[in-house]
């Protein structure tokens, strides 16, 4: 039976004359919304997926937002989940958008006409700190028109999103606190789930996606129990493996996640949940990170059963076709992950053989002492999102499943000028086409026909992903998959298929974490050269 409000829908749109088809119209089972039409693309923006987290409601898991009656506008995005003012000097910066607590929506970009089309649900990056749906870089119109529904999402950030705590715990039925933006991205798949067919989207072929922070979560979800049977297919671009505190118990040498958060509420002066809960929106999302504070997903047993490395060693993650990859230049617009370089190439030398033991010579080989700046950040970026990448890529090969591997070795003029070669997050205007909407600082992308057919290149390989689980682009190479002799593609001025990405790197970077998780007691989320904590001792299987 059709509810009443869809049924409303319906009679109103057949009374609608035709210059009314700009702002089409359609029936979900969540309620009616009123978009926009562009260039053959169908725009909804700002629809509620839960409930406002406010008030009581603040940091507890995310609600069904209530079904509304009649027809709702859906022209405008809604405001952006509470986050810290962005540094004005960050080719990252935007011009903050409205924010408000009450922002979990999403927006969605749909083909007209579109019926039974694969679904890409985009989860921004940001350091589980920043960022939004909104943002103009991640508009969905130039990967709609390749036939699939494009959805954005905004999540609970910062302290809004992963604070824990002991008095949150024992008021939670489940006696869990944290991980509320995790739960925020799961309810926003569900969401999809039920109403994403109204759109024309096939709410069994969903495909999750996301950069940096987006890819961590596409990691979790794939590690979240309470995620299974919600998506098809990942894609991760620049994700990184974290070690991350536990709820309660002390956890590869990161304090609990409930005693961080009772020291950092008692550096904000509350002392109980009326007085947390009571601290105006503004001060939860500014003070923190002048403490020092910085989220993270917190190991419960439940929604985050273990350690992402050991879900995805015992193939227990989701079985899941795989895109995910990294950029060459990550770290260069990154260089706060840098530690004090040092004096000279002695002084170097010395460090690396001080923190690698027995592993120095091969890291040497790798990143030598006669380029320290270079090796520097080739160290970390292969640490943190190289062999992150290439972890996922493996691990579902392992698991019989469709896997693809790609590094983003892109540059153009402006980008060389300040040294910024295929920097962190510069593959995203190619991937969604929207090279005339990067943030204000960032290097401006030339409109050439060589960048254009890079840019339709990254956008129908991951189409066609979405689509099939097999990457295809008109005129260029077929994606290998990584199970062929670790293949993946190049994308340099043009994608180009290769074979066993610098090789031993991943091997390399592998054992050094196993021998940090095996030690217990040790962090691995700064395995990175100079910042790195001594080698450990030699454990049983470990290299």
């Amino acid at each position: 039976m059709i509810a009443r409000s869809s049924l409303f829908a319906l009679l109103l749109a057949a009374l609608l004359p035709a210059s009314a088809a700009a702002e089409p119209v359609v029936a979900a089972p969540a309620g009616a919304v009123r978009g926009e039409a562009a260039d053959g693309i169908r725009i909804f923006k700002g629809i509620p997926y839960a409930a406002p987290p406010v008030g009581a409601a603040r940091w507890t898991p995310p609600r069904p937002a209530p079904d509304w009656q009649g027809v709702r506008d859906a022209s405008e995005f809604g405001p952006a989940c509470m986050q810290p003012k962005p540094r004005a000097a960050s080719i990252y910066s935007w011009d903050l958008p409205a924010m408000s607590e009450d922002c979990l929506s999403l927006n969605i970009w749909a083909p007209e006409g579109a019926k039974d089309a694969p679904v890409f649900v985009w989860i921004h990056g940001g350091s589980l700190v920043t960022g939004s749906g909104g943002d103009p870089l991640y508009d969905g119109s130039a990967l709609a028109k390749r036939g699939m529904i494009v959805v954005s999402i905004n999540y609970r950030l910062g302290m809004f999103g992963w604070f824990a705590h002991p008095a949150l715990s024992a008021e939670s039925p489940d006696h869990l606190s944290g991980n509320y933006g995790l739960l925020d991205q799961i309810a926003a798949l569900e969401w999809v789930k039920r109403n994403i067919g109204a759109f024309g989207g096939d709410a069994t072929n969903v495909t999750i996606a996301g950069e940096s922070a987006g890819a961590l979560s596409v990691m979790y979800l794939m590690a979240a129990p309470q995620a299974r049977g919600l998506f098809a297919k990942a894609i991760a671009e620049s994700a990184y493996m974290v070690s991350a505190p536990g709820l309660r118990e002390p956890l590869n040498g990161m304090v609990p996640a409930e005693q961080q958060g009772v020291a950092l509420a008692e550096k904000l002066g509350a002392t109980d949940l009326a007085a947390l809960r009571a601290l105006s929106a503004e001060d939860i999302a500014s003070k923190p990170p002048t403490f020092g504070y910085f989220p993270f997903p917190a190991v419960d047993g439940t929604v985050v059963p273990r350690q992402l490395v050991e879900t995805f060693d015992r193939g227990e993650q989701a079985p899941v076709p795989i895109l995910a990859g990294f950029n060459s230049g990550e770290i260069r617009s990154l260089r706060f992950l840098l530690p004090k370089p040092p004096a000279d190439a002695a002084a170097y030398e010395t460090a690396i053989r001080a923190g690698y033991g027995e592993f120095a010579d091969a890291f040497l080989a790798r990143y030598p002492a006669k380029t320290i700046e270079d090796s520097m950040l080739a160290a970390t970026r292969d640490a943190m999102y190289g062999w992150t990448a290439e972890r996922l890529v493996s691990n579902q090969a392992a698991l019989g499943q469709p896997a693809y591997f790609y590094i983003f070795d892109h540059g153009y003029p402006a980008m060389e000028q300040w040294g910024l070669h295929a920097f962190h997050a510069s593959e995203l205007p190619y991937v969604f086409g929207t090279a005339g909407k990067t943030p204000k600082l960032w290097p401006k992308i030339p409109d050439t026909l060589a960048e254009r057919k890079l840019t339709r290149a990254m956008g129908d390989y991951w189409a066609s992903f979405a689509r099939s689980a097999k990457p295809r682009a008109a005129g260029a190479p077929d994606w290998p998959d990584y199970a062929d002799d670790r293949g993946f593609v190049h994308f340099a001025d043009e994608p180009r298929v290769a074979h066993n990405l610098f090789p031993g790197t991943a091997a390399l970077h592998e054992a050094v974490v196993c021998r940090r998780r095996a030690a217990g007691n040790i962090p691995w989320n700064w395995n990175v050269g100079l910042a790195s904590p001594p080698l450990p001792p030699k454990a049983e299987g470990c290299q």
